[in-house]
């Protein structure tokens, strides 16, 4: 039996009102499947608060996203058109696929952002605009994840039948003023619901959320994803918070590196590091050495027993490991205490680790300023005479590696189309199906091209295997189990894959000759509590590793970030002209003037030391002792705290975002008359 159709305003109100209950729906369903993370927090956020954040949100990306269906069912037309079937048809339309689009978002995120750390934004399209395989990955989810299929068609059943007509049956006069002030109302309050309420000076905006919760992680229970989608098309992702004067700035940080002090090679011990005599460090100097850098795709460092085995949470306690030969590979390496991914993304990862351009708002790759000159590790060695070569087992087009591999010097691209032309190789049949070529015969050729090259040569590899949706070659369906999660046996695999390729290039005349650096583009989806928070989402492995023993081996106590990689290296090349990076050479710095640094829901992270420090980009919110509260349970934030770091990171920033929108990101030097080409 149909409803009996209402007056236009009620209508509107009980139509509103329905998408308010399913939006709700879609948080609980979202903090459901994220409860392993939210789980260990939830105690200490205040319900009601949440809730109130929450509704403000939903008000906000209700009022965008319903602006058509309000126009449709107050527009004060005459009766005749308003009350006619076409109309009440294409309104009620209007309101299904709208409100459905908006909703199913909402659900498709509950998957998607476990793997960002976020909710999605519109530089998703922009992201993935080179995919050709999203498809097969949608429908494979769908599969894992029926029950969310079941929650989105009721919401459609919902919307279809629960939805209420309108129709005004009045004198002329009075149907064509009740329809304007209607009109008139529901304008002033869908501005007021955008923009927040009454208080707020502007619309809001997704750093908002962090008003309510008391980590960033948590943000995203107040958002929800129709907004966070709305609120990113076509913004400016750059603004000079002008926190300082050019001249306090020059003071506090800069990102330009002079040019290295190793001219000379000096007397150099291998074994253990001296820790107490960090500045012994600084005079390595390995000139004309080969780079090799192997980025692991999702290998968080909760994966990697040798990084574990001091934790008191550790989940190790049976020596198990789901990265055996990466341990024994680390035990002969360079490492460090506490090291740290500056993004959530691969394609986060490259200009961090190559270009030493950490992940400010949004990805550097998707933002407008993408086109800047930028310099590399690949631009820097090139013109010292290094080979530069990029290797990633996708499509060539895929994530955009290739357009950024060659704007930043790398001289050429390895990647399927390549792998499928050498007749050593099995082509198209080594395809994972899904994203790329098998990690292990994908590493095997690039051990096989790498034996090609002249040296010195700059080579960097991404692999790929270990992405979701976690799939291994079928002849190790019985070899590598893995465990609670899908993604360990991955893990597994990836690591043999390593093994094998180590094996492969230990016999080649470079071996010796290289310095390999191994770290993960992100961390993934985990079980152990640490790992959860909002800085834990960011550890990876990053170690050194040279095989002739002249670089130091052990663990320097010291803060490591992806965007020091670049100017660490080229120190130890003794590379010897200025450049730009926003990291440090780890080898010269006093390990207590260490530092890392990341962005979560708008919330700039700053280790230093025992210290996390959590900043706004206005204010200090949060302050975590790493030591004694691994879980970032007590916010040790009072009026008057020490805020260590803050004005440095406050430099950092304004550092980063003053060169983006100035395309002031390279050193200009005059003709280098030494440099080889």
């Amino acid at each position: 039996m149909t409803p009996k159709p209402l007056h236009p305003l009620l209508a509107v109100l009980c139509n509103l009102s329905l998408l308010y209950l399913l939006y709700f729906v879609c948080r609980v369903v979202y903090v459901a499947e994220f409860w392993d993370i939210y789980s260990t927090s939830w105690h200490g956020l205040n319900l009601w608060q949440l809730l109130w954040g929450g509704f403000r949100f939903d008000t906000a990306a209700i009022c965008y996203t319903n602006i058509p269906y309000l126009l449709f069912a107050l527009l004060p037309l005459s009766p005749k058109i308003r009350n006619s079937r076409a109309w009440h048809t294409t309104t009620h339309v209007l309101y299904v696929v709208v409100n459905t689009i908006a909703l199913w978002t909402n659900l498709v995120d509950t998957v998607y952002s476990r793997f960002t750390g976020r909710r999605t934004t519109s530089s998703f399209f922009s992201e993935f605009a080179d995919e050709g395989n999203l498809g097969d990955i949608f429908f494979t989810e769908l599969l894992h994840h029926w029950y969310l299929v079941l929650i989105g068609l009721a919401f459609l059943a919902a919307l279809i039948l629960l939805y209420r007509h309108a129709q005004l049956n009045t004198k002329p006069i009075t149907h064509y003023l009740t329809l304007s002030l209607s009109t008139l109302l529901f304008t002033l309050l869908s501005i007021i619901g955008i923009r927040g309420g009454l208080s707020y000076h502007r619309p809001l905006s997704l750093a908002d959320a962090n008003g309510y919760v008391n980590q960033a992680k948590e943000a995203n229970i107040v958002l929800n994803t129709p907004f966070s989608l709305i609120r990113t098309i076509g913004k400016t992702t750059f603004t000079n918070p002008h926190y300082f004067t050019e001249e306090e700035l020059d003071l506090l940080y800069t990102p330009i590196h002079e040019r290295s002090k190793n001219y000379e090679v000096r007397t150099m011990k291998s074994g253990s590091i001296d820790t107490n005599n960090f500045l012994a460090l600084s005079s390595y100097f390995l000139p004309q050495k080969n780079v090799v850098i192997l980025i692991l795709e999702s290998f968080g460092e909760e994966f990697c027993g040798y990084f574990n085995h001091n934790s008191q949470f550790s989940i190790l306690n049976s020596q198990f490991s789901y990265t055996p030969f990466l341990d024994s590979l680390a035990a002969k390496s360079l490492t460090f205490s506490h090291c740290y991914a500056n993004g959530r993304k691969s394609i986060d990862a490259l200009p961090s680790i190559l270009s030493s351009i950490p992940m400010f708002v949004e990805p550097f790759i998707l933002t407008r300023y993408a086109n800047n000159n930028i310099s590399s590790i690949a631009s820097c060695l090139r013109q010292e005479g290094y080979r530069t070569v990029f290797f990633h087992g996708a499509d060539n087009a895929s994530m955009g590696f290739r357009s950024y591999a060659l704007s930043t010097g790398f001289q050429d691209y390895y990647g399927m189309d390549e792998y499928c032309t050498d007749s050593r190789f099995n082509a198209q049949a080594d395809f994972d199906g899904y994203w790329a070529i098998w990690d292990e015969e994908f590493l095997q050729y690039f051990a096989l091209m790498l034996d090609t090259l002249p040296q010195p040569f700059l080579a960097t590899l991404f692999t790929a295997t270990s992405h979701h949706p976690f799939n291994i070659p079928q002849r190790y369906q019985d070899t590598f189990r893995g465990g609670n999660m899908p993604v360990y046996r991955t893990i597994q695999y990836t690591d043999h894959a390593l093994r094998q390729f180590f094996r492969t290039a230990s016999q080649m005349p470079w071996y010796d000759s290289t310095i390999f650096v191994i770290t993960a583009d992100h961390t993934n989806v985990g079980e152990r509590e640490e790992y959860k928070t909002d800085i834990g989402l960011f550890r990876v492995p990053i170690l050194l590793f040279d095989p002739s023993g002249q670089l130091p081996r052990g663990t320097l106590p010291a803060v490591m970030q992806q965007i020091d990689i670049m100017p660490t290296l080229l120190s130890l090349l003794g590379y010897p002209h200025p450049y730009l990076a926003y990291g440090i050479d780890i080898l010269s710095t006093p390990p207590q003037d260490s530092w890392a640094v990341s962005y979560s829901n708008g919330i700039y992270q700053y280790v230093v030391g025992d210290t996390l420090l959590h900043f706004d980009g206005q204010k200090v919110v949060g302050l975590y002792n790493l030591v004694s509260d691994p879980l970032l349970k007590h916010n040790l934030l009072r009026p008057n705290s020490p805020q260590p770091g803050c004005h440095h990171l406050k430099a950092v920033i304004q550092s980063y975002m003053q060169r983006m929108i100035n395309n002031d990101l390279v050193i200009l030097e005059p003709t280098r008359t030494n440099s080889k080409h």
